[in-house]
């Protein structure tokens, strides 16, 4: 790869999360230890939350998430068709059948009106969601106050995938902090707002459901007396009470990522500032970046465009795509639609079923973005585009 290559993500990594991890390679624990609390506590106190719960991975927060909520066979799991696929996936791993709401045109995120009508469908049918996964995509927070309010309404509970949104915040309430939900996704891997090398972590108000996620991650092992069935053996004693998993975060993981949380700030700051710098600098090309909820503050994860294809005619997506490539412009898309996948149209998904979003998928590119990046990243991103496009002119 050349060494000028512009990835569309990357970790932002300074000598004091160096000196965290080596701390944590001179201690006595690498797997489970002392860090792993200290980074729970971070990110639940950042967000504002009771609990936060670490894990190894954002897939295995939303598994263990899921199936500490009771979700099982014969239920349903919704989510937003774009998204990476670990938010369906979490609610197949249970056993339950899986569908999807179609996105808000503007914003991309899982569409408020579109869920109610699909409720209001579903309830005669005798179909209603046990869970609800609003993706937070690109950072912006969905309308979560409209979709707590349809879940007192239509009994279904809330998991957030707030893997792009950490550092965001809506209606002045940090993402995460649980007000509208039962539990929160976070993720850390390295191209994510805060990263853990692999990682994530559950944010809850809810004390029992934490205590199960906190077990599902362990085997569904408890040391815990008045948990256990019978009398304890003794001080070394342990049950399994239930099929768990090992979905641990080690100390090394959990002592990059607290040490990464106090650069949090900093990093949403500059990511808010390369994000209106890339709004001035394209406008005028034909595109158009995703629309910005005045209510919110967006995380920031990624930065989209959607083309006007009518405008570049007849330049493609993907020739665009090819063309940014070839200046080491690290650009990506994110995401196929989950419902379009092939593992999915076994259960008879189809081209058609969620208009808004395929036409979204058929339209973006997703450009680089993270806090390293230089005013002069931006300008070569958009020079770079401007020569994508010149057969357009």
């Amino acid at each position: 790869m050349a060494s000028d290559f512009l990835p569309y993500g990357r970790q932002s990594l300074d000598e004091a999360d160096i000196a965290a991890v080596v701390d944590v390679l001179r201690s006595d624990f690498l797997t489970q230890g002392p860090a792993i609390p200290r980074f729970e506590k971070a990110v639940a106190d950042w967000c504002g939350a009771r609990h936060g719960i670490a894990l190894s991975n954002g897939t295995a927060t939303l598994h263990c998430a899921a199936q500490a909520m009771g979700l099982g066979k014969g239920d349903w799991l919704w989510t937003s068709p774009i998204t990476f696929v670990a938010s369906s996936n979490a609610g197949r791993y249970c056993g339950a059948q899986v569908d999807f709401v179609d996105v808000d045109p503007a914003t991309v995120c899982l569409c408020p009106d579109r869920l109610e009508a699909k409720l209001q469908q579903a309830e005669k049918q005798g179909r209603l969601p046990k869970i609800v996964v609003p993706v937070h995509f690109a950072g912006q927070s969905c309308d979560m106050p409209r979709i707590h309010a349809l879940s007192q309404k239509y009994g279904f509970r809330i998991l957030e995938d707030a893997a792009h949104a950490l550092g965001g915040s809506y209606e002045g309430e940090r993402i995460g902090n649980c007000r509208w939900s039962d539990a929160v996704s976070h993720s850390f891997h390295p191209v994510k707002i805060v990263t853990s090398a692999e990682g994530g972590m559950i944010t809850t108000n809810d004390e029992e459901l934490a205590w199960r996620i906190g077990a599902l991650r362990t085997h569904g092992i408890t040391r815990e007396s008045s948990r256990m069935q019978g009398e304890s053996d003794g001080p070394w004693y342990y049950q399994q009470i239930e099929l768990g998993y090992n979905y641990r975060m080690t100390d090394l993981q959990a002592a990059l990522g607290a040490s990464q949380m106090e650069k949090l700030d900093r990093f949403a700051q500059r990511r808010q500032e390369l994000a209106e710098l890339y709004d001035r600098t394209l406008a005028g090309l034909p595109l158009r970046p995703l629309a910005r909820d005045p209510r919110g503050i967006s995380g920031w994860h990624l930065y989209m465009i959607r083309l006007d294809l009518e405008a570049i005619a007849p330049l493609t997506r993907r020739q665009v795509f090819e063309s940014l490539r070839a200046q080491n412009i690290g650009v990506n898309v994110h995401y196929i639609p989950v419902h379009l996948q092939p593992d999915y149209r076994q259960f008879g998904f189809q081209k058609g079923d969620f208009p808004e979003a395929e036409r979204y998928y058929e339209e973006c590119i997703t450009l680089p973005m993270f806090p390293a990046m230089t005013d002069l990243d931006v300008m070569r991103v958009k020079e770079a585009l401007c020569q994508a496009l010149h057969a357009a002119a």
